[in-house]
């Protein structure tokens, strides 16, 4: 696997200048806290009333919509698991979220991809753990041929970062 393929970032991922940036979202995909109010803030309501038409999201399932005022052109939304200990699929779940992701960005055929810190934030996760899960399937995946060139992790705090690199 190409290591020039993934590249991890101290920054905003609203400001990414990517195809796809990818939000950590609510079951709801109504906005919330976190990435997912930063994400709606910054596209504008625009992306709330695509999401109102999408009925939802299941944990660990991923839905795709325009990036409106953001630089990326896509929104792929992705719902976390909530930490409950470890003992209840939260691992499959979270490997779940970067595979759907992936498969929206590769049936779209997007090149350059921006994830969060999926469920690291008021879901709990533990971020060493968490960091695992994203650079395995993100690994994985670059090993089988897609029109992805490259993925970005966008950690917004220094422990994020530090848990990423």
């Amino acid at each position: 696997m190409d290591k020039n393929k993934i590249s991890i970032v101290l920054g905003d991922i609203t400001k990414q200048m990517v195809d796809a940036i990818v939000n950590a979202a609510n079951s709801s995909l109504l906005g919330g806290g976190g990435v997912d109010g930063a994400i709606h803030r910054a596209a504008g309501p625009e992306l709330l009333a695509e999401c109102r038409r999408l009925g939802g999201c299941k944990t660990g399932e991923a839905k795709i919509t325009k990036g409106y005022k953001l630089p990326a052109k896509w929104v792929i939304h992705t719902v976390g698991p909530v930490w409950h200990g470890g003992n209840n699929g939260e691992s499959d779940l979270l490997a779940s979220c970067y595979q759907n992701s992936l498969f929206f960005a590769t049936e779209k055929e997007l090149e350059l991809i921006a994830f969060p810190a999926i469920s690291t934030g008021v879901y709990g996760y533990p971020i060493l753990d968490a960091a695992k899960i994203a650079l395995k399937e993100v690994t994985k995946f670059l090993e089988q041929p897609n029109s992805i060139k490259k993925i970005i992790f966008v950690c917004f705090n220094q422990i994020t970062y530090d848990a990423y690199q």
